[in-house]
């Protein structure tokens, strides 16, 4: 029996990615996949293929959720579709633009918040009353080697959020651990192949700092995919309140 069959997850960002590969490797330990996306139809329609034919059931589901309202009806269409939630991985999140201190405005810097902190804040809020009630359920926030590190040129905002999200990983799960449900974090170090870098990095930035990368390489989407799908399953049971650093060592705390 594959370690999350009969489970079913709902991936945040899932048309591209670090989210695309997480909702297909968590298919391929047999889970069910709720696909979140905002703007990438196209591409989380070809991961409900993906994850149809590892003979999954695969559910799209579109929408803002930099709301209450919008993330609450995110995780009731997972449970209308797929008749639960037991995995919920917070994976949207976005730089949105490359601006140092002297340019950061209120708009961009709140637009940021909104998209990396809010939305997972939200998306635990409506998904932890029915894990609860169930006594079980795994979360995984998804972070960034930023975090630690202020992030590259005019990231300030992006690396402050994803602070956040680490704090914010272990405040709930405090609160849920005594109710069963464990929240985890994963934070990503260089990724390749991703559309974050391909609109923020050049090209001989991203080959530079990987060769700085004791392992002399950058990662791969699917790399991150296997360590959050490893937290959301039954090999993680005493794990809460954890970040896993996926940085090829770049970053050793």
């Amino acid at each position: 029996m594959k370690p999350l069959e009969g489970k079913v997850a709902l991936v945040t960002g899932a048309g591209a990615g670090i989210g695309r590969a997480c909702a297909i490797e968590l298919a391929s330990r047999g889970a069910d996949v709720a696909i979140h996306f905002r703007k990438s139809r196209e591409g989380a329609e070809e991961v409900a293929r993906l994850v149809r034919g590892a003979g999954r059931r695969a559910e799209l589901i579109e929408g803002d959720l930099t709301t209450a309202g919008a993330a609450l009806r995110t995780v009731q269409a997972c449970v209308e579709r797929l008749g639960r939630l037991d995995v919920l991985v917070n994976n949207a999140g976005d730089l949105i633009a490359r601006r140092p201190l002297p340019q950061m405005d209120e708009a961009l810097f709140r637009q940021v918040m909104d998209v990396n902190v809010l939305t997972a804040l939200l998306c635990c809020q409506a998904a932890a009353p029915g894990m609860v009630e169930r006594g079980s359920g795994a979360i995984v926030n998804v972070s960034s080697l930023a975090a630690h590190n202020g992030g590259g040129p005019g990231a300030l905002a992006y690396s402050a959020a994803k602070g956040a999200v680490l704090s914010l990983t272990k405040a709930i799960a405090k609160e849920l651990a005594p109710h069963g449900v464990r929240v985890n974090c994963v934070s990503p170090g260089l990724i390749g192949g991703t559309d974050f870098h391909g609109r923020f990095t050049a090209k001989d930035a991203f080959d530079a700092t990987a060769r700085t990368v004791p392992l002399g390489r950058a990662g791969t989407a699917e790399e991150v995919a296997a360590v959050v799908a490893f937290l959301a399953g039954p090999d993680a049971s005493y794990l809460s309140g954890e970040t896993v650093e996926v940085n090829g060592g770049l970053l050793m705390r």
